[in-house]
């Protein structure tokens, strides 16, 4: 009798590593690469910086108001190891409009830039919508 005969199948999925519990890690996937996935959420927050608000579903719009987050808070350094920072992220346009005019409104503020207001369900799938929008 084989040895992966003595083996239940759910000690087997144990053993290779799959269908383990992601304890304690942070974020979502989408189902996507790393890459992907930056771009997406660096696109949606970047898109909030240019417009003040953005329209996405609501599990996207969380986790990129992480990022618009942090990318505030570096643009409040006023530094240029902070400009260039954002610069790595973010086009010159957005760098621009992070430095000169968003940071700026939120000098007194610690944290808390960004809403997300609930929105119906997309026609569509009925994925649940929200929009992210820079408070003030």
């Amino acid at each position: 009798m084989a040895i992966g005969m003595l083996i239940s199948a759910s000690a087997r999925l144990r053993l290779t590593g799959r269908n383990s519990m992601r304890k304690r890690k942070v974020g979502k996937k989408f189902g996507r690469t790393t890459s992907q996935r930056k771009a997406l959420l660096s696109g949606i927050a970047g898109a909030l910086f240019l417009h003040g608000r953005v329209r996405t579903t609501e599990v996207r719009a969380k986790e990129a108001r992480r990022v618009a987050e942090r990318a505030i808070t570096t643009a409040k350094n006023k530094t240029l190891a902070a400009r260039r920072r954002l610069a790595g992220e973010f086009s010159p346009r957005i760098t621009r409009t992070l430095m000169g005019d968003i940071a700026p409104r939120f000098t007194s503020r610690h944290g808390g830039y960004t809403r997300i207001v609930k929105l119906p369900r997309r026609v569509g799938d009925r994925a649940p919508m929200a929009y992210l929008e820079l408070v003030e």
